[in-house]
């Protein structure tokens, strides 16, 4: 089993079912310690990009899919792990069973700007559809964001 551990877009089940078929959402859980916040805005693209960092005082709501070897070449490319962009930490994410080992995508660069408002719309849309407490997306909804340009 290799668990990944989606924060982002990829919380929405649907979304990964279309990217990643042989790879279930096999459960739901928190990653304990860190905060999810947005990168890249320096970099000449329409928004930041979710990503996620190391905060004490944080944590982020994840789903876990069971990422099949052959899912995970094309999961990589969309995210960027191949170019660089992105690159894969393991982390501990805390669910109703217990701990579990998982790997997740960090941004490489600084963090820094806001989503534009249809990128934030995405993710709280995602993290909803991922069984999110209402407290979380509503949270996601209320975040500091940017017109579409």
């Amino acid at each position: 089993m290799s668990l990944y551990a989606a924060y982002g877009s990829n919380l929405d089940p649907g979304r990964m079912q279309a990217y990643c078929p042989h790879s279930p959402l096999v459960g739901t859980g928190w990653l304990e310690g860190w905060r999810l916040t947005f990168a890249g805005g320096d970099l000449g693209w329409e928004s930041s990009l979710a990503t996620a960092v190391e905060d004490l005082a944080s944590r982020v709501f994840v789903a876990l899919y069971d990422v099949h070897p052959f899912d995970q070449k094309t999961l990589d490319e969309l995210e960027g792990a191949d170019s660089g962009l992105y690159r894969k930490l393991h982390v501990q994410v805390a669910t109703l069973d217990g701990d579990k080992s998982a790997w997740l995508y960090v941004f490489t660069g600084y963090e820094g700007g806001p989503p534009t408002v249809w990128y934030l719309r995405e993710l709280a849309d995602a993290a909803e559809k991922a069984g999110a407490p209402d407290d979380y997306v509503a949270a996601l909804r209320s975040r500091p964001s940017q017109p579409a340009e």
